[in-house]
């Protein structure tokens, strides 16, 4: 009796092993080999999908998906604003740079970047709060990052009127302030 509980047990195993074997051999049958380097690799087709239909979208309708996002992923306006890091292209000859002045009217600049450029560590606090509440959708702890990364872009073309506000507003905080 004790005999073929033995066997009974060496059996189920035995079976167990192969079907484990079977159901492994299958599932490698279905994977694929990573693709070759400097080939690229295939696009998921739900992501496909979503670029696709991105792409399909009017200018308009981009705005939209982009508010959107910001507000479902509570994302500040200034996470997407591009920053330069040289500065303004020049004329090659002084005198190409004066021909243009001539020709051209005088420019009135009608939007404005707010610039944060360094704080005072006493008013940091109050200077993330005020941050907070002056910017839609930024959390406390997505203020102080924004502060801490002095200097950096706070607001991105806005009138002169409302930049001037924020200005005074940031500056009764403890920062300083440049308008460009």
């Amino acid at each position: 009796m004790l005999s073929s509980r033995v066997l009974l047990k060496q059996l189920a195993s035995c079976s167990a092993r192969r079907m484990f074997a079977v159901e492994a051999a299958e599932a490698a049958k279905n994977l694929t080999p990573p693709p070759p380097e400097g080939v690229a690799k295939p696009v998921n087709p739900k992501i496909e999908n979503i670029a696709n239909s991105i792409a399909a979208l009017n200018l308009l309708e981009v705005s939209e998906l982009s508010s959107l996002l910001k507000s479902k992923l509570n994302l500040p306006e200034t996470a997407f604003v591009p920053q330069m890091a040289a500065g303004p292209a020049r004329p090659s000859a002084a005198s190409a740079g004066e021909e243009e002045e001539e020709a051209a009217p005088k420019k009135v600049q009608t939007s404005f970047k707010v610039k944060l450029v360094k704080f005072d560590e006493k008013q940091k606090v109050a200077l993330i709060k005020e941050v907070k509440n002056l910017l839609e959708g930024m959390n406390l702890v997505q203020a102080k990052k924004f502060v801490e990364s002095a200097p950096t872009v706070v607001k991105d073309d806005i009138p002169k009127d409302e930049a001037e506000k924020l200005k005074e507003a940031l500056t009764k905080a403890g920062a300083v302030i440049e308008i460009e």
